[in-house]
């Protein structure tokens, strides 16, 4: 688990390690540069997990992950970012899994606990919900190939020493770029729906936007690295952004086509609040949700359309 200035959180992700059923893994915590360090809570668990502390100067999520793997003796990585909990059941799945299937990598979807806020529960729904992503982030119902995501992904050291590991040079959308660089050598990638992570997420609008755009800055960066690789899915967020944008401008000229352009609109976001309240059975969340989805897709969207159209960098 990579850590930068959240020891509470950490705190939280270990004490949901030091309850899982199947008790044959380490814990290895990297450190990445944080003002606020997480030793202490690392130590508060050292009686209940076999667990390493590994500090390093601030490279990266990425830099930090490979650094885990260097200081891990295992056959298997397994990645958690540390804004998750993981149910008692997890490793338990995970190994049934891999020795059914054989991969040599794995993610798993996300979900929200009983206990998550309001907006923390609507944010995890447009995160993975079909009409919001296309279901990229995990789950039975997607689009396009399958590629894990780091919050909650497996690899076997064997792929990790033929791929090199996460690029380095990559602030974001790293594990995209490995689940292409494990596609192309071979590798059997793949799905375990059932080994599923509690992901809290940013608990605030501003942050949830900020943390958007970045990833799509880091979604284009991939694909430059990668050409062919944007899906129509990726183009969504910036087309809605656009689309809404638009509205003002279409109504007053068309009031038609203004009218008919708000109505989609409208029933798009009222949608995505059913179904978010249907998921979780609560009015609020089914009211949060089309707030969380807009901060989405503008956040994603702005970001999309401002790398799109900056030069590409060497």
């Amino acid at each position: 688990m990579p850590v930068y200035n959240r020891p509470e959180e950490l705190d939280e992700l270990l004490a949901s390690l030091a309850l899982q059923s199947d008790k044959g893994f380490e814990v290895v915590v990297v450190e990445d540069g944080s003002k606020r360090d997480a030793r202490a809570v690392v130590e508060k668990h050292a009686s209940e997990l076999d667990i390493r502390y590994v500090v390093q100067a601030n490279g990266g999520p990425a830099s930090a992950r490979n650094t885990g793997m260097v200081h891990a003796s295992g056959d298997y990585f397994v990645f958690f970012d540390s804004d998750c909990i993981v149910p008692q059941e997890y490793f338990s799945v995970v190994r049934a899994a891999l020795e059914r299937e054989k991969y040599d990598a794995y993610g798993g979807p996300e979900r929200a606990l009983p206990g998550f806020s309001t907006f923390q529960k609507a944010t995890s729904y447009t995160m993975t919900a079909f009409l919001t992503t296309g279901g990229i982030r995990g789950g039975k119902r997607r689009v396009g190939q399958y590629q894990p995501r780091s919050y909650n992904m497996g690899l076997s050291r064997v792929a990790a020493e033929k791929t090199g590991g996460f690029e380095r040079s990559l602030r974001f959308g790293e594990d995209i770029d490995l689940s292409l660089r494990l596609y192309a050598a071979g590798f059997k990638v793949g799905l375990v729906n059932d080994a599923y992570v509690y992901h809290k997420r940013r608990t605030d609008p501003r942050s949830f936007f900020r943390q958007l755009s970045q990833f799509a800055k880091g979604r284009v960066d991939v694909a430059r690295r990668h050409p062919g690789t944007l899906k129509p899915t990726h183009f969504f967020p910036a087309a809605f952004t656009l689309f809404t944008l638009s509205l003002p401008f279409v109504s007053a000229p068309f009031p038609v086509w203004g009218a008919a352009m708000t109505t989609v609109w409208t029933l798009y976001l009222a949608a995505v609040g059913v179904g978010a309240g249907r998921k979780y059975r609560s009015w609020a969340v089914g009211f949060t949700a089309p707030f969380a989805a807009l901060c989405q897709m503008f956040g994603y969207g702005t970001g999309f359309i401002a790398a799109m159209a900056s030069p590409n960098k060497p």
